[in-house]
This record gives structure tokens, C-alpha cells and sequence, in this order.
């Protein structure tokens, strides 16, 4: 089978097209034919070697993927050849076929089209993990979104809107919160990109403040980091939580701790894929919400660009240049 692989650690030009074996059937596992997959930005990360978990080398990236089954291994229940389903395992999803364990495994509606169902589960399952089991986001609330027209941040406005919390987007170009907005944002602002300075950084607490009337963001979900984040802290209400999720403008922000203190808020770390491990049916409880919102109409997630397998090199470059908009998908 096809495959894009990782031989050596690098920048995405350094995966490779390759003609691979394909998996052996596992007990407790299945085989999935893979009609789509997604690009996420551990996935940037694993291939340059800077991943929390790194895999051994050669390995296929790909996190997420949706397909059908096509064969199932002994012990596992309830899943069936020919069911349609997403899988979230990690890596090896970018390939024609992968080995998931049957607890990765998650069967989709028949409404869901095989590009969504790939492009939803890590999105919307660490944003509702996030905003439901972390930051408890109560209706009424203000919830301000940095990074807001990426797959993590669409899918958190979407969300928050959804919970009935009041969501204000923040991304770098007009194009972005234009999206933001399209999606259910109630307002939106631009940040400047780069390494902001001091006076950058106290015109974004100000502007979020004056979003806010004055009281600051309830909750702050922050997947960018790096300068952006103090000036975020500094603009949250007193007991406000600030979400950790991840660090997309490249660096880990030094946080002055007393901000926590004079402000009674909270510093919450979002790990959600640790959670699934320990929490495996409260996640369950999470998807089929899921579901049910998809169902209503009330999320839908934004698929911007999509790559031929062949191509996926430069999907995950596109991630990693900043330059989707919602979610990357290879077609298979």
C-alpha cells in the first residue's frame, strides 16, 4: 500500500511517497480502508522529532482518519466490516490502510461524510474536553478564542456558541475572523503577527477588555502561546480560567504567576489525549454529543484545503505556515 512516511526527522520536504507493507490483522484491532485523514500540529511537531511522544524512526504521521472497516481481529465487539468509522490513533494514518486498536475506533453517523468525519474528532473532541470538563463554561459566559480561524479555534467558536456563551474570535488577517464571524463568532478583532512588543502586548489586553466592558474574558481558550499569552492573563475576569492548549507561534511563554493570584483566575493545562486514556467512556459521552450537535446543525467542520496522499507533504507544510483556514484534509 501507499504510504507518506517519516525515514528522517525534518521539515515536512523530507517525508517521502513510499510503497510500504500493509498492517497485519491484531486481536482486539481492526483494518480501516481510509477514504480521508487530517492534518493536526502534533503532526508538525512529530516529524521534526519535537513531539511529548516520539515515535521510533521510520513511521507514518497522521493522527486521525475516517474510513470503512475492513477486517475486524478477535475480541472485538461491536464493531463490524463495513461499518463507517473514525479512527484516532496517533500515527499511521496517513496511508491507504491502518491498524487501529477497537477502542480508538468510533463509529460515524451515515449523515457524516467521510472528509468531516476525519476533520472532527481531535478538533472538537480537545475544544468540547476543553470547554466542558476544564474551563466548566457556563451559559452566559464570555469565552475569547485566540487562533480562532484554525481547526481548533472554529470549532471552540462553534462550541462556545453552542454552550451559549457569549464568543469573541481573535486572528491575524480580516480573512480569518470574516471566517470566525461566519461560524458564529459574536465579535471579532485582528492581533498583530510576530514576536509582539510591550506596547503590542498591552493594546491586545486593552482591546480585550474592551470587549469585555471592562470585566475581562470569563474563559481564554489560547492554542497560539508565546507573547500572546501574558497580555491574555492579564485580560481575564477574576475567576477566569485560561486554557492551555498549545503553543502554535513556537515558543512556551514565561507566565508571571502572581497574575493568578491578584486576579483569583486559573491556569488550566487541556491534555486531552491523556484524558481519553483515563476516561475512555466520559469521552464516549463527549462524541455522542457530538454527534447530536452536528446533527442539529449547530457545529460543522470547516474543511478549507484538501491534498492528494501523494501531496501530503505540503498539507502539512500548509498547517505549519500558518496558512489554513478550519482543517487540512488528504483524500484517499
Amino acid at each position: 500500500m501507499k504510504a507518506l512516511q517519516c525515514v528522517e526527522l525534518g521539515m515536512p520536504d523530507k517525508l517521502q511517497f513510499n510503497e510500504v507493507p500493509e498492517p497485519e490483522l491484531l486481536d482486539g484491532h481492526v483494518i480501516i480502508e481510509n477514504k480521508a485523514c487530517s492534518i493536526n500540529f502534533p503532526d508538525v511537531l512529530m516529524i521534526q522529532g519535537l513531539y511529548q511522544f516520539q515515535p521510533e524512526l521510520p513511521f507514518i504521521p497522521g493522527g486521525e482518519s475516517a474510513g470503512i472497516v475492513s477486517a475486524v481481529g478477535k475480541g472485538v465487539e461491536s464493531i463490524n466490516v463495513g461499518d463507517r468509522v473514525f479512527a484516532m490513533t496517533g500515527l499511521g494514518a496517513f496511508a491507504e490502510k491502518i491498524l487501529a486498536p477497537q477502542h480508538a475506533v468510533v463509529k460515524i453517523p451515515e449523515s457524516m461524510g467521510f472528509d468531516t468525519a476525519a476533520a472532527l474528532p481531535m478538533t472538537y473532541g480537545t475544544s468540547l474536553y476543553a470547554l466542558k470538563q476544564r474551563a466548566e463554561l457556563k451559559e452566559g459566559e464570555t469565552l475569547l478564542v485566540l487562533g480562532a480561524a484554525g481547526g481548533v479555534g472554529l470549532a471552540t467558536v462553534e462550541l462556545g456558541k453552542a454552550m451559549g456563551a457569549k464568543v469573541i474570535a481573535a486572528a491575524s488577517s480580516q480573512e480569518k475572523i470574516d471566517l470566525s464571524l461566519e461560524h458564529g463568532a459574536d465579535e471579532a478583532f485582528i492581533y498583530p503577527t510576530g514576536n509582539l512588543d510591550k506596547d503590542q502586548q498591552k493594546e491586545l489586553s486593552s482591546k480585550i477588555k474592551e470587549l469585555t466592558g471592562g470585566a475581562g474574558a470569563n474563559v481564554v481558550y489560547d492554542p497560539v502561546g508565546d507573547a500572546y499569552s501574558e497580555p491574555c492573563i492579564r485580560a481575564t475576569a477574576w475567576d477566569g480560567r485560561y486554557l492551555v492548549i498549545g503553543f502554535a507561534a513556537g515558543q512556551i511563554p514565561k507566565i508571571p504567576i502572581n497574575l493568578a493570584l491578584l486576579k483569583g483566575m486559573k491556569i488550566v493545562g487541556v491534555f486531552w489525549g491523556a484524558w481519553v486514556g483515563m476516561f475512555p467512556e466520559e469521552n464516549k459521552k463527549n462524541f455522542e454529543e457530538l454527534f447530536r450537535l452536528h446533527a442539529d446543525g449547530k457545529i460543522n467542520p470547516e474543511v478549507s484545503d484538501s491534498f492528494s496522499l501523494e501531496d501530503g507533504a505540503n498539507a502539512i507544510a500548509h498547517l505549519k505556515d500558518r496558512k489554513a483556514k478550519g482543517k487540512v484534509v488528504i483524500k484517499i
